[in-house]
Order: C-alpha cells, then structure tokens, then sequence
C-alpha cells in the first residue's frame, strides 16, 4: 500500500497528539512529573 506524503505526515502528527493525551492523563492520575519524563526517557523520546 502505497500512501501520499500528507498522508503519512498526518498518521505520524496523529500518533504524537495521542502519545501527548496519554502523557496528560497519567499526570492527572497523579503520576509525578519527573516519573513521567524518565518514561519519555527511556521510551526513546519518540
């Protein structure tokens, strides 16, 4: 399957807005700030 540029750029902008939106959640969860940035660490900051 063969996708357009735009595309693709919309599927990767996608992916980041959700990533972002777990991230929020874990925060208003209670998970601390630091514990939340050693997770973005150590996933590769991807």
């Amino acid at each position: 399957m063969v996708l357009e540029r735009g595309t693709r750029m919309k599927i990767i902008d996608r992916a980041k807005e959700t990533a972002a939106t777990g991230y929020i959640l874990l925060w208003l969860l209670g998970i601390p700030i630091p514990i939340l940035l050693l997770i973005f660490l150590l996933r590769g900051c991807t």
